[in-house]
């Protein structure tokens, strides 16, 4: 099994940043593509962002449009999400996750967390003054 393994949260002030790794055991070009998924206490499981690895084609949820930038390394199977100007609502648990399927459309169901079977542990982002 696919094991995908997150690393680079922590604890940020409000307007600061935090770049997130998801590390994959296999090659990510074997993957359609990666999402990040983030969930806060008492909250849903929520869809971030996800980026298409064939092509790059990214998607973004409208509460992180314009803070949030995610990006590929395939030479290093890491996928990245880069998050400026946190803000404290951004507080939660995130998660990377793969799909074994392909082929779907991920303007529509790339943030959609049924989509996705293998997923990591999740790292801790709080942010907080």
């Amino acid at each position: 099994q696919v094991q995908l393994v997150e690393s680079g949260g922590g604890l940020v002030q409000p307007g600061g940043s935090l770049r997130l790794s998801c590390a994959a055991s296999e090659f990510t070009l074997d993957y359609y593509a990666i999402g990040w998924f983030r969930q806060a206490p008492g909250k849903e499981r929520e869809g971030v962002s996800c980026i298409k690895i064939s092509d790059g084609r990214t998607v973004y949820a409208d509460s992180v449009k314009g803070r949030f930038t995610i990006s590929r390394d395939n030479a290093k199977n890491t996928v990245y999400l880069q998050m400026n100007n946190l803000k404290p609502e951004d507080t939660a648990v995130y998660y990377c996750a793969a799909p074994r399927a392909s082929g779907f459309p991920i303007s529509l169901y790339g943030l959609g967390s049924l989509w996705y079977d293998d997923w990591g542990q999740g790292t801790q982002v709080t942010v907080s003054s």
